[in-house]
C-alpha cells in the first residue's frame, strides 16, 4: 500500500523493434520449442514472462525481460511475439517496451467474478468506506504474498494505491498478518518458520521470534495492525474473513495516512470491519 495524491515511424505490436534485438530478429515469430525443449517448457517460460511483466507497471524492454528471466534473448523475443499476437502482452513502439495486455485483464476479471470479488464484495467495501471515509481493501493469500482483489478509495485528497492485482508482503501488512495468523495450523507454522522477513521500512519486523510473537498477538486480539512497517506515512488495520471451518480465506482492511488517523482511531474501527467480514463470509464463495 502507498499514499498518492489524487490529482519516428511506429512499429506495430506484431513487429516490435528492440534496440538489443539481434539483426535476424526483425519480426517476432510464433514461439516454437527449441531442439530438446518440450511445449510444456515453452508454456512455463511464457507464463514466467507474464509474471515478470506483472512486476513492471511501466513495462520493460525485451532485453530487460530476457535478463530478468535468465533466458536467451532470441527465446524471450519469440515468446513475447506470440504473447503479443494473442493479446496477453502489449507492445509500446515509442518506448520499445512491453506491458501486460487486455487479455490478462479479461482473465483476471473472470477470476474475480468467479470468486465474487467484483460484484458481491464491492457493495460491502463501499459501505465500510462510506462510514470511515478511508480506503477499504480486500486481500487473499497468494503463496508468500497477499493479493489485493478489491479496493474502494476514500473521498480524501490522499488515497491508498494498493490496487487490485497488487502483490504485497505478508509480514509488513495488516492484511498479510491477519492471513498468516488465521491460516490453517500447518500453513501458519510453515510461514512462521520460512517466510522471508525482508525489511521494507526501518519499522518492519525482521526478527523471526518477534514475528511469531506478533502473529500470536493478532490471534489473541482478533485483528492485525500495520504502523508504518510497509511504508512510512501509512497505517492500516485488518480483520480476517473466515470460512465455515474458522480459517481465514481473505482479510479486510482500512488504510489511511498517519496524519489522518491515529492508531487508537484505527482500532475503534475493528467492530465495523468485523461486521463487514461476517457479511463477506456469508456472501463470498469460500475456497
Amino acid at each position: 500500500m502507498s499514499v498518492k495524491e489524487a490529482t519516428g515511424e511506429d512499429a506495430s505490436p506484431e513487429t516490435p523493434a528492440d534496440p538489443a534485438a539481434p539483426a535476424e530478429a526483425v519480426a517476432p515469430e510464433v514461439a516454437k520449442p527449441a531442439k530438446g525443449e518440450s511445449r510444456t517448457d515453452m508454456v512455463g517460460k511464457a507464463l514466467g514472462l507474464l509474471v515478470l511483466l506483472g512486476d513492471e507497471p511501466r513495462g520493460a524492454s525485451a532485453a530487460e525481460i530476457s535478463r530478468r528471466a535468465d533466458l536467451p534473448f532470441s527465446t524471450t523475443y519469440r515468446l513475447l511475439g506470440s504473447l503479443t499476437r494473442d493479446g496477453f502482452v502489449d507492445y509500446e513502439p515509442d518506448g520499445r517496451r512491453y506491458h501486460l495486455g487486455l487479455r490478462i485483464f479479461q482473465l483476471g476479471q473472470a477470476v474475480s467474478n468467479h470468486h465474487g470479488f467484483a460484484g458481491t464484495a464491492l457493495p460491502v467495501l463501499r459501505k465500510v468506506t462510506e462510514q470511515t471515509g478511508e480506503a477499504t481493501i480486500l486481500s487473499v493469500r497468494d503463496g508468500i504474498h497477499h493479493l489485493t482483489v478489491n479496493k474502494v478509495d476514500g473521498p480524501q485528497t490522499f488515497r491508498v494505491t494498493s490496487d487490485p492485482g497488487f502483490l504485497g508482503a505478508l509480514h509488513t501488512t495488516s492484511v498479510g498478518k491477519a492471513l498468516v495468523a488465521f491460516a490453517e495450523d500447518e500453513d501458519r507454522e510453515r510461514l512462521l518458520e520460512e517466510l522471508p522477513l525482508e525489511p521494507l521500512t526501518s519499522l518492519s519486523i525482521t526478527d523471526r521470534d518477534a514475528f511469531r510473537a506478533e502473529i500470536e498477538k493478532v490471534r489473541r486480539q482478533g485483528y492485525a495492525v500495520m504502523d508504518e512497517e510497509n511504508e512510512l506515512g501509512m497505517r492500516a488495520i485488518a480483520v480476517p474473513v473466515f470460512n465455515s471451518q474458522g480459517i481465514a480465506f481473505a482479510s479486510l482492511a482500512t488504510a489511511a495516512p498517519v496524519f489522518r488517523l491515529s492508531m487508537e482511531a484505527m482500532e475503534a474501527l475493528v467492530p465495523l470491519l468485523q461486521a463487514a467480514a461476517v457479511e463477506l463470509s456469508a456472501r463470498l464463495p469460500q475456497r
